[in-house]
């Protein structure tokens, strides 16, 4: 007899699963050699939009109409690896990933944008500012610390952001894919609930988003390539690559930068966070949202819409 477990991750599922209807236009674009899955919305200065793990373009449903009737041209991508986007089996590098954003960017026909990057995006909107600032106009961080501030706190706050980051550790087992997307991406529901603030946990919204990141996030090979993303500083830490990296990072980058982040945030703890403005010697925000989570955007849409629209303007 089948057990439920075998049951569930036999369900399969297309890239069909990460198109979502509304107020914008789905295409495919080419940038950096891969293929983007990229939604678009109104006319005027480019803001894109990059998210975070474990999820896809959809992150930003609240805020594309919005921007868009704010009079920008809005972009919301799937990353490499993630929902409708390209899936090779390499490329997840912070190099590559970086020049991805700027890639896009160029494809999409601007020479500059407001970057607004969450979690993931968060830190490749980082590593891009440092690496290829002229394409950037501005940058907004949510729910994401600098490269070199996570890696810091990872070393010297052991009860804090060594415990928090816990499931980096997890994610370099072998195989551990399978066991993200075991009884129907029952872990992606698991963290998705651990890091979200206690409004948004209880709500609609928040279980009919999770339900589609379970679904998109068991595409085929989309486990596997968003785990590379997490799996790469870890096998490179100690190497030239790595080395490299932080090197680079150390850079501070001109690109003015607006941080929002979460005051309940457990994925990313505020402390971890705020020391980011170190590596900007741009114009540079620091805001704590009180009684939000790791998903700003989406606890606090509003909110947020209104600190891109300010930076970006």
């Amino acid at each position: 007899m089948t057990s439920y477990a075998e049951r569930v991750t036999r369900k399969t599922f297309a890239d069909s699963a990460a198109i979502k209807q509304g107020p914008w236009t789905h295409r495919h674009i080419d940038a950096n050699g891969s293929r983007f899955h990229v939604v678009e919305a109104g006319e005027g200065p480019l803001i894109l939009l990059l998210h975070g793990f474990p999820e896809f373009w959809w992150a930003w449903r609240h805020q594309i109409p919005a921007l868009a009737d704010a009079g920008f041209r809005v972009v919301a991508a799937d990353l490499r690896g993630y929902g409708a986007s390209d899936k090779p089996p390499r490329g997840y590098d912070a190099y590559t990933m970086a020049a991805d954003v700027v890639g896009l960017v160029r494809a999409l026909g601007e020479r500059e944008a407001t970057v607004v990057g969450h979690d993931l995006g968060g830190i490749l909107g980082f590593a891009a500012a440092a690496f290829h600032p002229r394409q950037f106009k501005s940058l907004v961080v949510l729910g994401a610390a600098h490269p070199l501030r996570q890696r810091a706190a990872l070393a010297v706050d052991p009860k804090g952001q060594l415990t928090a980051s816990r499931h980096l550790f997890a994610f370099q087992m072998p195989r551990y894919e399978h066991k993200l997307t075991d009884w129907d991406a029952r872990k992606v529901a698991d963290l998705m609930y651990a890091w979200s603030g206690p409004g948004w946990r209880g709500s609609r919204d928040f279980q009919e988003y999770v339900r589609a990141c379970r679904d998109v996030i068991q595409i085929p090979q989309a486990a596997f390539c968003a785990l590379e993303a997490f799996r790469w500083p870890f096998r490179t830490a100690m190497g030239l690559a790595g080395r490299r990296f932080v090197k680079l990072l150390q850079r501070p980058t001109p690109v003015p930068t607006l941080q929002l982040h979460g005051a309940l945030d457990r994925c990313v703890l505020p402390r971890t966070a705020q020391g980011s403005g170190r590596y900007v010697y741009g114009r540079y925000e620091w805001k704590l949202l009180d009684g939000i989570g790791h998903f700003p955007q989406q606890e606090a849409p509003e909110t947020i819409t209104k600190e891109i629209i300010r930076w970006a303007s």
